[in-house]
């Protein structure tokens, strides 16, 4: 059975570190470096405090683990990359290399976006500089803070991927 709400609350001690809870599930997470905002600024380094509806994911393209999940799934292809230019009509979305605005590639080789959801900030309804790339997606080493995402292990990862589907909310409080 899937299950309709993530809730991710802030850990106590770091600004950084998270809780995320999915029905019976409770796992660690890193969020962003400045921690949570309710007025979320493209490049704040700050996780949204909002309700955001999960949309799809993508995967490392070699990357062989199985991944069990309603939830689509694209592989990530190596000219995969995401707008992060504010006043570029393609802000906030997937575009493909080769790409001349500022962008993040999708294929990272520090594995982040290996298993990558992308969640619906911003971008059913974009405005300019409210932040792009919000992903929940794999942790760096020791937990360490992201750029405003919402990033578990893989392990954790794997666990919580059988009761996702789209339209899940991810509340972060």
């Amino acid at each position: 059975m899937t299950a309709s709400t993530i809730v991710v609350r802030p850990a106590p001690g770091r600004k950084s570190r998270a809780i995320v809870r999915l029905g019976a599930i409770t796992v660690p997470a890193a969020i962003g470096r400045s921690g949570r905002t309710v007025m979320k600024r493209e490049g704040d380094g700050a996780t949204p405090i909002a309700s955001m509806r999960l949309i799809s994911g993508f995967r490392r393209g070699e990357w062989n683990g199985r991944l069990v999940t309603p939830l689509s799934i694209r592989r990530i292809l190596p000219d995969m990359l995401w707008c992060d230019q504010s006043g570029n009509a393609s802000y906030n979305r997937l575009v493909r290399a080769p790409f001349r605005a500022s962008h993040e590639e999708m294929r990272r080789s520090d594995g982040l976006y290996d298993i990558c959801l992308v969640m619906d900030w911003n971008i059913s309804s974009r405005a300019r500089n409210r932040g792009s790339a919000i992903f929940f997606h794999l942790i760096r080493p020791g937990y360490e803070p992201t750029a405003g995402c919402v990033a578990v292990s893989l392990r954790d990862m794997r666990r919580l991927l059988p009761h996702l589907r789209k339209g899940t909310i991810v509340r972060v409080v």
